[in-house]
């Protein structure tokens, strides 16, 4: 897909303006690019259209948040209905009622849902939530797993070899200057699929930790999958210590009508969600047993986690959610996970064919390409140094620039309305891009 380079950039117009009144001139920093960020005129489907008319196959989907792309016309016209009827209100809808109705009866592990407005929100409810259970401080995470922006669930997201400790005792390191060092002395790093050094220290805390927070597929650690034996073992010891198991979904819950936790023989206690059941707006969700979720239980007189926020459960979102979840059915997901393979197998065929030093991972609708002979298989082994994060940069520019809109670690998150003639196309571009990183 050719692009026709404009003698002058609307937007970088734009962007100076906004350089003027945004610090860096965006809102957030996943959208930030040298020289500047492209802003959207329109997009449909597949496909965004910039205010320079430039049209992209959209493979970033929003970080992984649309599942039947943009402006769907069904979501489209539920959410168009529901603006002329209001879009918040001081009571409650029964649009959220029908919505949690549909994901209980999606996802066996879910008797009660509370709706929120992000993916951060959804952790930062899930931990408190198991705080106000058990009344222990700790939690436990993964190495790299990103699990949002709270304090606690974002503690050794982006460590360094030069930080990051031994591997038998992950460091707790701080994203955000300033963090509090109480908030990382209560956050427990281990490696991800290492049961024995995880086990041995999570039996360090056991009487500290209130839950365990795991992502099935976490993009950071490589878009690799915990294995069986791994959330077994921390099904087990979670519950011979009553420690809460949470499933972080935020991003998987779009690989299986029932979530990535459909993949495994355990259930979690809490799961949490966000991205694609928001139909395209602002949302999160924490689902689980009525045990746990009865922390947030209004009528309870001795209420352990009193919860609110002022536009969760809006009825827009739930509209526009209820309907993008209706749509991915069974055989819609299906369809979409058989596209995701096929796009695996195509790039994973393309490297072999070239003999370039590069591996794909993934698993249902996403897949990520690394520029390593071998797929990592924890975190360490995905880091990149300055190096190949340079590299990778180069590679998500140059599909920028021939018409293929990526996540920034050529991470893709495949959409309903895409085909293998997309797939096709997004491959060839890829196989030119890593040519040109071999010159």
């Amino acid at each position: 897909m050719a692009i026709v380079k404009q003698n002058i950039s609307k937007s970088k117009q734009l962007y100076d303006e906004a350089t003027k009144v945004l610090p860096g001139g965006v809102s957030r920093n996943t959208i930030h690019r040298q020289p500047h960020p492209s802003y959207v005129d329109f997009a449909s489907g597949c496909r965004v259209t910039d205010v320079d008319g430039i049209t992209r196959i959209d493979f970033a989907n929003n970080m992984a948040a649309l599942i039947h792309g943009h402006a769907h016309p069904a979501i489209v016209e539920a959410v168009s209905q529901q603006l002329a009827r209001g879009t918040a209100y001081t009571m409650a809808t029964e649009v959220e009622l029908r919505f949690a109705q549909e994901l209980c009866e999606r996802v066996p592990g879910f008797d009660k849902v509370r709706f929120v407005n992000s993916g951060t929100e959804a952790v930062m409810v899930a931990i408190k939530a198991a705080r106000a259970l058990t009344g222990r401080p700790k939690m436990a995470k993964s190495e790299g797993a990103y699990h949002g922006t709270y304090d606690y669930a974002e503690v050794s997201q982006k460590s360094k070899p030069e930080n990051w400790g031994d591997q038998q005792r992950p460091q707790s390191i701080p994203v955000a200057q300033g963090t509090p060092q109480r908030a990382l002395d209560d956050v427990i790093v281990f490696p991800f699929n290492d049961i024995d050094r995880t086990i041995a220290l999570l039996d360090e805390n056991a009487d500290q930790l209130a839950c365990v927070v795991i992502d099935p597929l976490p993009h950071r650690v490589g878009l690799i999958s915990a294995t069986h034996e791994f959330v077994t073992a921390l099904r087990e010891w979670t519950t011979r210590h009553g420690v809460v198991l949470i499933f972080d979904e935020v991003i998987t819950f779009r690989l299986g009508f029932s979530g990535a936790q459909q993949w495994y023989d355990v259930q979690p206690d809490l799961t949490t969600m966000g991205k694609i059941i928001g139909g395209g707006f602002p949302v999160g969700a924490v689902a689980g047993t009525d045990e746990i979720m009865s922390v947030l239980d209004p009528r309870r007189h001795d209420l352990p986690f009193p919860h609110s926020g002022t536009f969760s459960a809006n009825p827009v979102t739930m509209t526009a959610g209820l309907t993008a979840m209706q749509l991915f059915d069974r055989e819609a997901v299906d369809r979409l996970n058989q596209l995701g393979q096929y796009t695996r197998d195509q790039i994973t065929n393309m490297i072999a064919e070239t003999g370039i030093e590069a591996c794909v991972t993934g698993a249902g609708s996403l897949f990520r390409v690394h520029l390593k002979q071998q797929p990592p298989v924890e975190y360490r082994t995905a880091f990149m140094d300055q190096s190949l994060t340079q590299r990778i940069s180069q590679l998500v520019d140059h599909l920028y620039h021939h018409g293929f809109l990526m996540i920034n670690t050529c991470t893709g998150a495949l959409s309903t309305v895409m085909t293998e003639d997309e797939i096709d196309q997004m491959v060839d571009t890829l196989r030119t891009g890593l040519l040109a990183s071999q010159d």
